[in-house]
């Protein structure tokens, strides 16, 4: 039997909640977490179209991305789509689970399925996080160093880019004196201590500092373990807002905004003047993404793909670069395709499900 908690995990281990937003409102948002999952409907936005699908379906438990309840309810009377959505789902037990801004800042998140629609290479993060990490260092008698680093990368530390388990290791000395109401695990009360001890040093997001500190303290032997924890100011490689890569090959300007419009679906493409110069590298952002315009140009992208400019937010491009904005649903509805993979290769014992709703609010005539 698997649970709702068991989708929960497996969601946050791809997209962990604290990478969220201040703005946004992920996680669970309905429903029990023990329940027992039946189905899931997996789903860019939800609407009481979905909500249907998914009884339909027998699917009490949906994925989306896009949050309900983002600026909060403060009646449900059933008078507008949310409420609805609200009112029918706890009418029909279905738990919703909103992976949002979270899963917009993992690598293989929302602009990284569009980087694979495009088939971009050498891929990283448009505008890393800053100020998320911290670095941990730990003091251990040398016979249970090894032991010890296995717990702290267990618990997830040591991760940088596409490596694991990193750390920098200096054998020294170490000194204590035991008072009179310890129980010393090498030494004896009242006499000073010598004893090699290893430094290790390591790395990890800060949100998981309480989990790497207790794991650690757990596998410690010492009664007091000596350890500093510092912030650092380095950039979170792979984790931010927004993507570039590089086309295999350069290619025309107009050709490159057709193979978008195709690969998209898209119902016209809103761009900048063209500059009449081949395309290779490609910064993309899913949904609402001008604020990242800058970073685009700096890092030299010939077109920036992304959703929601706004009328003289387009002068900004100031010929430096194409603003091609295929529209907010476009740029994000392969996001159902990355919460799809993810559980349908975790969890057999119940069917997953892709929404057949087209959620998109805007038409084009």
């Amino acid at each position: 039997m698997s649970t709702v908690r068991d989708v929960m995990n497996e969601m946050e281990r791809f997209a962990p909640s604290a990478l969220k937003e201040d703005f946004d409102n992920v996680g669970l948002l309905l429903g029990d977490a023990n329940a027992e999952v039946k189905g899931v409907l997996v789903t860019l936005d939800i609407t009481e179209k979905v909500i249907d699908e998914a009884i339909q379906n027998e699917c009490n438990m949906i994925v989306s991305h896009h949050p309900i309840m983002l600026s909060g309810l403060k009646k449900i009377t059933g008078k507008n789509d949310m409420e609805r959505v609200v009112l029918k789902s706890i009418k029909n037990d279905i738990a919703i689970y909103a992976s949002h801004t979270n899963a917009d800042s993992v690598m293989n998140g929302v602009s990284g399925r569009m980087c694979k629609k495009l088939k971009l290479k050498k891929c990283k993060i448009l505008s890393p996080k800053k100020e998320s990490l911290v670095k941990l260092v730990v003091f251990v008698p040398v016979n249970h160093a090894e032991e010890l680093r296995k717990a702290i990368f267990e618990a997830g530390a040591g991760v940088i880019g596409e490596y694991d388990s990193c750390s920098f290791n200096v054998i020294g000395q170490g000194t204590f004196k035991a008072g009179e109401t310890t129980d010393p695990f090498v030494g004896k009360k009242g006499e000073l201590h010598r004893e090699e001890e290893v430094r290790i040093e390591t790395i990890m997001p800060s949100f998981i500092e309480k989990k790497v500190v207790g794991e650690m303290i757990k596998a410690h032997p010492y009664e007091e373990v000596a350890y500093d924890i510092y912030p650092l100011r380095n950039q979170w490689a792979t984790a931010g807002i927004g993507m570039i890569g590089e086309l295999e090959y350069p290619v025309d300007e107009l050709d490159f905004l057709n193979k978008v419009k195709e690969e998209f679906k898209v119902g016209c493409i809103r761009h900048t003047n063209l500059l009449n110069k081949k395309v290779k590298k490609v910064a993309v952002c899913g949904g609402s993404g001008s604020f990242l315009l800058g970073a685009a140009i700096a890092q030299n992208a010939d077109v920036f793909i992304t959703g929601d400019f706004k009328y003289h937010q387009f002068f900004d491009a100031e010929e430096q670069i194409i603003i091609a904005d295929i529209g907010h649903f476009e740029s994000e509805q392969y996001t159902k395709e990355v919460f799809f993979e993810l559980l349908t290769k975790k969890f057999s014992n119940f069917a997953v499900r892709l929404s057949k709703e087209n959620t998109n609010p805007v038409n084009y005539l």
